[in-house]
């Protein structure tokens, strides 16, 4: 975990607004249920990866989303309900992303290679907050919340297990163990406190990343 940013919360929620424009303000209709949630789950993950969860008010959250105070509880009863709710997301859309793959039509190597470049793009897309806010806030979640991580939490690295085991078996990680897993996501997870875009793109640093971690180079084809 890190020291959170000690950015004033008012200021971050008027950048925020002013990123994405105005919206009309006041209690949502019916048709706007979806849309409204979505962009208070994307706007509270922006908030409360900047400058913290313990430091991000509702009316931060209200006010980066362009509603009056009143309507953010017209979609979460409590701040920590919406904390959840990014967490979810994240884990949603990262497991949806790693599904999509088709891991069991390629080789080992580069099925690990896939996997690293999503979780990368998870971390460090302009925009993908969901997964640092976890990593950063999981110690604000209460307890039941924390279960309902956890299981998704356990699906993603499954996943990674699977093919793991698949490196194992064809070579290319000779002895994977327990804390190699610790280890490859703690520098993973890492690069979103170092990671400058434009330096070097998403796929070079998953493939640098893969090689670092595997400690041999790509066989010849």
């Amino acid at each position: 975990m890190t020291s959170k940013p000690t950015t004033a919360g008012t200021a971050a929620a008027a950048s925020a607004v002013s990123k994405a424009g105005p919206r009309r303000r006041g209690r949502p209709v019916k048709s706007e249920n979806d849309s409204l949630r979505g962009e208070l789950i994307k706007r509270s993950a922006y908030l409360f990866r900047t400058q913290g969860y313990d430091n991000t008010t509702v009316r931060d959250i209200a006010a980066a989303t362009g509603i009056h105070s009143g309507s953010w509880f017209y979609h979460f009863k409590t701040k920590q309900e919406i904390l959840a709710a990014v967490m979810e997301q994240g884990m949603t859309e990262s497991l949806a992303s790693l599904e999509a793959i088709g891991l069991h039509t390629l080789a080992p190597r580069m099925a690990f290679q896939r996997l690293v470049e999503v979780h990368l793009h998870t971390m460090l897309a302009p925009n993908h907050d969901f997964i640092p806010v976890l990593l950063y806030e999981w110690r604000s979640l209460d307890k039941d919340a924390r279960s309902r991580i956890v299981k998704l939490k356990d699906r993603y690295e499954a996943i990674w297990d699977e093919v793991i085991a698949a490196l194992h078996q064809s070579g290319d990680w000779s002895m994977p163990t327990r804390l190699d897993r610790l280890f490859l996501f703690g520098a993973l997870n890492w690069t979103a406190q170092w990671y400058k875009p434009g330096r070097t793109g998403l796929e070079e640093l998953a493939a640098q990343a893969v090689t670092f971690i595997l400690r041999t180079s790509p066989r010849p084809a």
